[in-house]
């Protein structure tokens, strides 16, 4: 070990320690009945049990606690252990690392996994909602006891009554679980567990149909008259900014996130754009807006000190969810729709009615192309030149 050793020795008992004074530095008292175990006293008087010995031909020091929280008969039997341990050549700093590995919960290792991984923050919020509410249960529990059984039992109770969720919910559990396998290793390293039991799910998953909802063709004007109408109405501030919101994304299509956060400075209404700086896709892009768009976003009631085109009075500082706007709206548009169904709705509109090119309308919405030519050979980002289009539709839209 480093330093001098120093030679204080005696039998350790509570009444010795009681009177031993600390010193300018950190000094040892050795027990003359269990070699190796020892009392460290540092300059602040803290006074902690240490055990040292040999294992593998190294010196090895462990920590065995604080005196006071620990009792000298406590920590002289934790000593002997570790001394037998280091006599059969087993390192009881490794052991514990082992230990810990098998004793990390669930709720540790999603810790660490959305603390490395670079996620925004609306998929950080979706994990922990799926860790908060589908596997409470097991949160404080060591990962190693996650069992192919007890994982199969979980799912199909789930998928019963939410098919989706369940799919969702056990795709997180299984990346988390995949970060588990690759970070805590056993002493001989190895990992915790060799078989994610999340894939003994394999050919169970619910088979989801693709959710098609959208308003109807017939009643896609008579929405946008009852949204003029409404707007004209609102009763307060709050209320107008969620109309906009929802008028905003039947003009364009974006996803709620994108467009519920929109700031004025990512707005250029002379040019007659707007930007998206971190998408879900984190392909940034710069779309055209519409003349109705463009007349929306003019009329809009900013408010002092807001950063954001659709302020609210809420922690966020923005609109989040027009929850009572959309329930208006399903009513005129007699299906029950959701934010995302403006989206739908948009495409359709876009591809069914307009003809517009497929692969047009999925820049607007902001889709990465996938195609070579598209990658390779065509503006992606600054999608002005999609004006005439996006014009296209909104004309449909509003009549």
């Amino acid at each position: 070990m480093k330093g001098r050793m120093p030679t204080n020795r005696a039998k350790l008992t509570k009444s010795y320690i009681e009177k031993v004074a600390p010193g300018p530095k950190d000094e040892f008292h050795w027990d003359t009945d269990v070699k190796g175990f020892g009392l460290r006293v540092n300059p602040s008087g803290k006074r902690t049990f240490i055990f040292q010995g040999r294992v593998a031909g190294k010196e090895a020091r462990i920590t065995i606690g604080q005196f006071g929280v620990r009792t000298v008969d406590l920590a002289r039997g934790k000593a002997l252990k570790l001394k037998a341990q280091m006599e059969d050549g087993i390192d009881p700093r490794e052991d514990e690392k082992k230990q810990a590995a098998l004793r990390v919960t669930l709720q540790q290792v999603a810790d660490a996994y959305l603390a490395e991984r670079p996620l925004k923050e609306s998929s950080k919020a979706e994990i922990e909602r799926h860790l908060a509410t589908n596997f409470a249960g097991w949160l404080n529990k060591p990962v190693k006891d996650l069992t192919r059984d007890k994982v199969k039992a979980s799912f199909f109770k789930m998928k019963e009554r939410a098919p989706a969720q369940a799919n969702q919910g056990f795709s997180v559990l299984r990346a988390i679980l995949n970060y588990a396998i690759r970070q805590y290793r056993e002493e001989d390293g190895s990992p915790i567990f060799k078989d994610n039991p999340v894939n003994s799910l394999h050919g169970s998953w619910a088979r989801l149909q693709p959710r098609t909802d959208r308003i109807p063709d017939s009643k896609v004007q008579a929405v946008w008259t009852f949204m003029q109408e409404a707007r004209r109405n609102a009763h307060n501030r709050d209320t107008l900014a969620s109309i906009d919101l929802v008028m905003f994304l039947m003009l364009t299509g974006a996803r709620i996130g994108e467009a519920s956060s929109l700031r004025w400075e990512n707005v250029n209404l002379e040019e007659g754009w707007w930007h998206i700086a971190d998408p879900k896709n984190r392909h940034p892009v710069w779309l055209p807006l519409s003349k109705q768009a463009v007349e929306l976003l003019k009329t809009r009631q900013r408010v002092e000190g807001s950063p954001y085109v659709f302020a609210s009075w809420g922690a966020s500082g923005h609109i989040k969810d027009p929850r009572d706007t959309m329930k208006r709206l399903s009513v005129v548009a007699g299906e029950h729709l959701s934010a995302h169904d403006l989206r739908r709705t948009f495409t359709h509109v876009g591809v069914g009615i307009c003809k517009v090119d497929l692969h047009k309308v999925e820049l607007l919405t902001n889709h990465v192309p996938r195609g070579v030519t598209a990658i390779h050979y065509m503006e992606t980002s600054k999608l002005q030149w999609l004006q005439p289009e996006v014009q296209q539709i909104a004309d449909r839209i509003a009549g």
